[in-house]
């Protein structure tokens, strides 16, 4: 989590929401990263999670990332979560629930959802209070210059 909250640091630093990802083998070996990127990118699917899955098939020579854990700063979105499932990551953990966008156990919980073929184990709330700190100072920042 550590590194994830660290590329959170630099999406924040160039304007985009402070949310990093990284996608670890299960040696706990580091497969991909990323963070948002959606601003520097103009890319709409360039969430933090995203990034990272891409990176990690990248590097690992397959979509297929079983065996991966995916962190994540920020409770993932319905189009993270199901990028996830499509990527078969059978593990996420997280650190600040999205109370208005999380599809991992908050607003919705698709990572789990029984009638879909594959399920996620969650792990949420690990550094919550620096993720959400993170969150919380960015979004003041943007209230204040408006």
């Amino acid at each position: 989590m550590r590194r994830a909250l660290v590329l959170a640091d630099a999406a924040a630093a160039e304007g985009d929401v402070p949310v990093g990802a990284v996608v670890m083998d299960a040696s706990g070996t580091v497969r991909g990263e990323g963070r948002n990127l959606r601003e520097a990118t103009h890319d709409p699917t360039a969430h933090a999670e995203v990034v990272a899955l891409r990176r990690a098939a990248e590097t690992l020579g397959t979509w297929h990332l079983a065996g991966c854990t995916l962190v994540v700063t920020l409770e993932p979105c319905v189009m993270c979560a199901g990028a996830v499932l499509q990527a078969r990551v059978p593990r996420v953990v997280f650190g600040a629930w999205d109370a208005k966008a999380g599809a991992a156990g908050s607003m919705y919980d698709v990572l789990r959802d029984r009638r879909l073929p594959y399920r996620v184990e969650v792990v949420g709330g690990v550094a919550e209070r620096e993720a959400s700190d993170r969150l919380q100072s960015f979004f003041e920042l943007r209230r204040d210059a408006d």
